[in-house]
């Protein structure tokens, strides 16, 4: 049968016996049942509705600037269980605390972050945008000597760290030689403390031990930092000690000399 070309021939391929042959073996494969087909990864979006059960954790927040404790619930939903696509992502958050004084302000703001999680995506954005928000009364420090500058941004660290513990975010981990830095600076700062406060006869029958006592004097919570240290600005830790006439951090390493 004789074919009419209306069009101008710009290139041909000589199809062989073999290349029809592989063509023909792979429409002919049968697909592997645990290969699934990319179209079937379900992602998360806002028309997927709640299950009857989700997993989830609460994280309780004691602050000053409220009378009672905050318990902080977020729970999350499994997309594609039981494949090497199996994501774990949070879907809803929840604040209750027996104060009402900031009661619609915490009703907004979980409705909003749950409509956010819901909507998929990268919601990691709400970490940084929380943790920016200071209070104009003037933040505070919590347990360990870390400075929070409002109760919003307190918030913030807690979706950090549960973003952290499912995946969606990862924690830069100081390296060997930045660890080893920072404590050869705080033997050097607990020898050069040790230097100054040698005990006199009349002590000398009690065991002293001087960094315990500034450890329970900065917050009774075991902390190592001594009660002398003001904030460091690069890691928001009240760790910032004076060695050698240059202001170090005993918690990230920073100098301020280099």
């Amino acid at each position: 049968m004789a074919v009419k070309i209306a069009k101008k021939i710009t290139g041909y391929t000589v199809v062989t016996p073999e290349d029809k042959a592989a063509r023909q073996a792979q429409a002919d494969a049968p697909q592997r049942q645990d290969e699934a087909p990319v179209d079937n990864v379900v992602h998360m979006h806002e028309k997927i509705e709640r299950p009857d059960v989700l997993i989830g954790s609460t994280y309780k927040i004691k602050s000053p600037l409220v009378e009672h404790a905050m318990y902080v619930t977020i729970n999350d939903i499994v997309l594609n269980p039981g494949t090497e696509h199996e994501l774990r992502r949070p879907f809803e958050v929840f604040i209750n605390c027996k104060s009402m004084e900031h009661f619609q302000w915490i009703v907004a703001l979980t409705r909003i972050m749950s409509a956010v999680f819901r909507k998929g995506g990268d919601v990691t954005f709400l970490v940084e945008e929380m943790k920016a928000v200071f209070d104009p009364r003037g933040g505070y420090f919590k347990a360990g000597g870390v400075y929070m500058p409002s109760l919003v941004a307190e918030l913030g660290c807690i979706i950090e760290e549960h973003l952290k513990t499912i995946g969606l975010l990862r924690d830069p981990d100081l390296s060997d030689a930045q660890r080893a830095l920072i404590a050869e600076k705080r033997r050097a700062y607990e020898a050069q403390e040790g230097a100054k406060k040698k005990p006199d006869a009349s002590a000398a029958a009690a065991p002293v031990n001087t960094a315990r006592d500034e450890d329970l004097a900065v917050t009774g919570d075991g902390t190592s930092f001594p009660p002398s240290a003001t904030m460091c600005h690069k890691c928001s830790t009240k760790a910032i000690v004076i060695m050698d006439g240059c202001a170090t951090c005993l918690n990230c390493g920073y100098s301020k000399c280099g």
